[in-house]
């Protein structure tokens, strides 16, 4: 069964006067596009629930907002990511602003089944750093020392990084001078930075 949460009622009636016809209306589109969603307060914002968050909407001084869960997987008829489409709905000052009650209940099926079926967003990757570039008091020393050369280009670009900014760190140069020779002497033997602590 369906329930409406009184905290969702007095949210609204703390909304701002702009704010408080745009979000009975939205709340008003998604009981009648998912009679079966449950409401409550999430993040201290109304937040409508159907096998896990499907949507919420939230008022500020001056607009509100509406948007989907799962934007990034909702498409409207044209392909379009809802999310790209209208700004997950934009900053909205009225009901004006917002797409007619056909594509806003079409976007909420889509939310549905999305949550029914378990569907779920994937994270977005971070791109890979770029590889470190290690400084020429290194270069020289690797270049030196041929074995701890050819280890530490056998390394991933996080082990050499490790070592670089290790060595660039250092506040003095007579410790850099340190680190740089403690880094020739754990290369050559195959040891990376943290390697104290790896097999803990």
């Amino acid at each position: 069964m369906p329930t409406k949460d009184p905290r969702v009622d007095a949210y609204i009636a703390k909304a701002p006067p702009f704010a408080q016809p745009v979000l009975k209306h939205l709340r008003a589109v998604v009981h009648e596009a998912c009679p079966e969603v449950d409401e409550t307060l999430k993040w201290s914002m109304p937040t409508f629930m159907y096998h896990g968050i499907l949507c919420g909407m939230a008022s500020f001084k001056s607009h509100a907002t509406f948007g989907f869960w799962k934007a990034s997987l909702i498409l409207d008829k044209n392909g379009d990511k809802a999310e790209e489409a209208h700004g997950q709905f934009g900053k909205l000052t009225s009901i004006k602003d917002l797409p007619s009650n056909s594509v806003l209940k079409g976007y909420i099926k889509q939310a549905m089944k999305l949550n029914a079926e378990g569907t779920k967003v994937a994270k977005p990757r971070n791109p890979p750093k770029p590889p470190a570039k290690v400084p020429s008091d290194l270069a020289a020393a690797l270049k030196k020392n041929a074995k701890a050369g050819k280890v530490f280009q056998e390394f991933s670009n996080s082990a050499r990084r490790e070592y670089v900014e290790w060595i660039t760190e250092a506040k003095t140069g007579g410790t850099r001078e340190k680190r740089l020779a403690q880094t020739i002497e754990w290369v050559a033997e195959g040891k990376q930075r943290n390697w104290k602590y790896m097999n803990c």
